[in-house]
């Protein structure tokens, strides 16, 4: 039986072996099969005794690997051979200078840059945002050690389901923290869709399966719209002997969940729930020509909502994709997205970065730089100027992974590109640092304005400056971007040397005059007493005054009481090494979960404030250094930086029966006011389920009722029955839960 099992594997990696080579055929060279071939046979001998979570044949996972590189990201020989490798030093004897005798320098730095961050997520968080940091300048030696890595998480995030629930929410949290912005950014569209999408699925199943059954239900319906809705514009098209394709497609399902979300409404209100793509096959020097007419042919159907309007063409966005959208009314009231984009356009849009390459290459005549080149020359300056908090640089560069982007014109008419949000103060570090460091304020369109006013699409900026002008701590809130702030702190740190030693003097002098020794345990107490968290912050408050040097006497007197303070905060702070050992402990040696009910004598924990979870939902264990263990819900707002960030402290949580316990939760209801509402709300909920209530606000505007309650109920079931109750109170029409 055993065998036949092996015999089924054994033709089951032929099968995805051959279609890996299939699918690369187009862009293999002579000598590359034999190349790629010989990568298999090393992979597949390495991990031959390996097998996955979910009992597979390790091999599965590189040729899933390399099958991304080739079909959703458009990689060549080098990522397939680097991808069906990528776990072969890790795991097995096999060593880099092995990989470099048989594959090549290339190959052998691809797989180095994948080993050295194949633990970002694997220690405290300080330690995973420097590893995070390694990532990042491989990202700007060879961007295809960054897209080799998306390939293989987009496999791990498929593959998600034969992991246990608290490694589910782990992987799936960091996906969401880092990969699916990295994917957005390098221009990865399907791939980031794809990552939120099943993100979502693994931390809230429910709303997934519920959303993926709306999208199915709707399909037919869907289909017979787009259908009526595009032919006017084929037939036009034809007429006009264009060379296109019409495709219709949903929204992603995360992206359906963000919209109900961010607007509270249900599925059914989502109003741009498809789009239609047009996708021209047009030359170079026409594609801009050809999107416009045929943006003129749709809207000579449709009415065009002009707020709606995106021109991506004129001005690609930074991560190098280029279409013409705009949002249109259908005969039928519903609006629908356009996207208007030539074969060019589209393989960029879909494949990102290595397209992008594909058609530079293609063009070498062109002398603009890419929007995506002039990211990652920024990525390496900001790498090489950054020495401060790699945590901070992390959050930094994540704040900047997102953000859409404002165009705006030198005096001169020259077009700088900045993510959305950014100021008259960013614009001057994007000219120059010392133009930055002496800015004083703006004329934009002609008109003065502060160094922290926000830039819109179309300004015209000129900086004004002055010599007696330095950048000041508060500069830092007025900036977005990332070299902007990096150069400030450059300047401030040299500001912030002398201030110190200014500070050093001064606690020097006191201490003496105060007949107390100048030492470093003199000065932790001080720095404890003033309440910072080094010494070096200490001195600069007080050499920049902020700290009145005369203040230090009053020490002296709480010197006793601070001995006794300071060794209680000793005791509380743990190391690290500690830290990790108790968490174990608490684990067990099964990794037994925290039953929520029953260890309350055994483990100190607590229900978190900001998500209030109540029996029946999914919920995590967090262990804190000061509070015990904090129960979360897996959707709270917090919960993604938290499982990313720290999953040595993540351990897992179940309720056990508790029906004698209330716990507090909130309801939102919304509906048309009418005489004797109140009463009706208050008896569902006192008479029918007796439930007490903790307090009820209500507010009533042009006969629109909206109420939040806050009550004590058993479990997310009892809740559910409230909730159907109140719904089926006449005028209200929507009853949500929040925390």
């Amino acid at each position: 039986m055993i065998q036949v099992d092996i015999e089924e594997e054994r033709k089951e990696i032929l099968k995805r072996y051959r279609r890996l080579l299939r699918q690369a055929k187009p862009i293999l060279k002579p000598g590359d099969t034999k190349l790629i071939k010989k990568a298999f046979n090393v992979s597949q001998e390495a991990h031959k005794e390996m097998r996955r979570k979910s009992g597979e044949p390790y091999i599965y996972h590189p040729l899933e690997v390399a099958l991304v590189c080739v079909e959703e990201i458009g990689l060549g020989t080098t990522s397939i051979v680097a991808a069906l490798l990528h776990d072969v030093v890790e795991d097995t004897e096999w060593e880099l200078e092995d990989i470099e005798r048989e594959f090549g320098y290339k190959v052998m730095t691809i797989i180095d840059g994948l080993t050295k961050i194949s633990g970002v997520f694997d220690y405290g968080s300080s330690q995973q945002a420097e590893n995070f940091r390694k990532m990042l300048l491989t990202l700007s030696d060879d961007v295809r050690v960054i897209l080799i890595k998306l390939a293989d998480r987009l496999n791990n995030m498929r593959t998600l389901q034969s992991m246990p629930r608290h490694k589910q929410l782990k992987i799936a949290s960091e996906t969401m923290y880092l990969y699916a912005p990295l994917a957005h950014r390098l221009g990865l569209y399907t791939i980031k869709s794809e990552l939120e999408d099943l993100y979502l699925k693994y931390t809230d199943t429910e709303t997934y399966v519920e959303i993926v059954q709306k999208i199915n239900e709707s399909k037919s319906i869907r289909n017979k719209f787009i259908k009526s809705f595009v032919q006017p514009i084929e037939d036009e098209l034809i007429r006009q002997k264009f060379n296109f394709v019409i495709k219709g497609r949903p929204k992603s399902v995360y992206s359906i969940y963000s919209k109900m979300k961010k607007q509270g409404i249900p599925f059914e209100e989502v109003y741009d729930l498809f789009a239609i793509r047009i996708i021209l096959d047009s030359d170079l020097e026409n594609e801009k020509a050809d999107c416009w007419q045929v943006y003129s042919i749709v809207t000579d159907f449709y009415h065009p909502n002009p707020d709606r309007l995106r021109d991506w063409i004129s001005t690609s966005r930074s991560n190098g994709y280029e279409s013409l959208h705009t949002t249109v009314m259908s005969n039928t009231g519903q609006w629908v997205e356009v996207q208007i984009r030539s074969t060019r356009m589209d393989e960029i849009a879909e494949r990102g970065y290595a397209a992008h390459w594909k058609y530079k290459d293609r063009d070498s005549s062109s002398k603009t730089p890419s929007g995506l080149d002039d990211w990652i020359s920024q990525v390496r300056g900001l790498l090489e100027s950054n020495d401060g908090s790699a945590i901070e640089f992390m959050d930094d560069f994540r704040g900047n992974l997102f953000h859409d982007e404002v165009f705006v014109f030198t005096p001169k008419g020259d077009l700088k590109v900045l993510p959305f949000g950014s100021t008259a103060l960013d614009f001057a570090f994007e000219i120059h640092t010392e133009i930055g460091a002496k800015c004083i304020g703006a004329k934009v369109n002609q008109k003065l304005v502060p160094i922290s006013h926000k830039l819109k699409n179309g300004d015209q900026v000129e900086i004004l400056t002055s010599n007696k002008q330095k950048p000041t701590e508060d500069w830092l809130n007025n900036v977005v971007t990332s070299r902007a702030k990096a150069k400030i702190k450059d300047a401030l740190k040299e500001d912030k040397k002398s201030a110190i030693l200014d500070g050093k003097e001064i606690v020097q002098r006191k201490l003496k005059q105060m007949k107390m020794e100048f030492n470093s345990e003199a000065v932790d107490k001080l720095r404890a007493y003033f309440e910072l968290k080094t010494a070096n912050e200490f001195y600069y408050r007080l050499g920049k005054g902020i700290i009145d040097p005369t203040s230090i006497k009053s020490f002296k007197i709480f010197k006793e009481n601070q001995k006794l303070k300071s060794k209680a905060i000793q005791e509380k702070v743990k190391d690290e090494s500690t830290f990790t050992k108790e968490i174990k402990s608490l684990k067990g040696p099964d990794h037994d979960q925290l039953l929520i009910g029953e260890d309350m004598d055994v483990v100190d924990y607590i229900l978190a404030k900001c998500c209030n979870p109540i029996p029946g939902d999914d919920v995590f264990g967090f262990v804190t250094v000061n509070e015990g263990i904090k129960i979360h819900r897996t959707s709270c707002p917090n919960a993604l930086e938290l499982l990313s960030n720290h999953g040595n402290r993540v351990i897992k949580a179940r309720w056990t029966s508790q029906k004698e316990i209330a716990f507090l939760a909130g309801l939102r209801i919304i509906g048309t006011d009418r005489v004797g509402l109140i009463n009706d709300v208050t008896k569902v909920i006192s008479n029918e389920l007796k439930v007490n209530m903790r307090s009820i606000t209500v507010d009533s505007d042009a006969g629109i009722f909206e109420g939040t309650i806050k009550l004590y109920v058993h479990s997310t079931e009892h809740l559910d029955q409230l909730m159907k109750n109140l719904a089926l109170v006449d005028g209200i029409h929507k009853v949500t839960r929040f925390d």
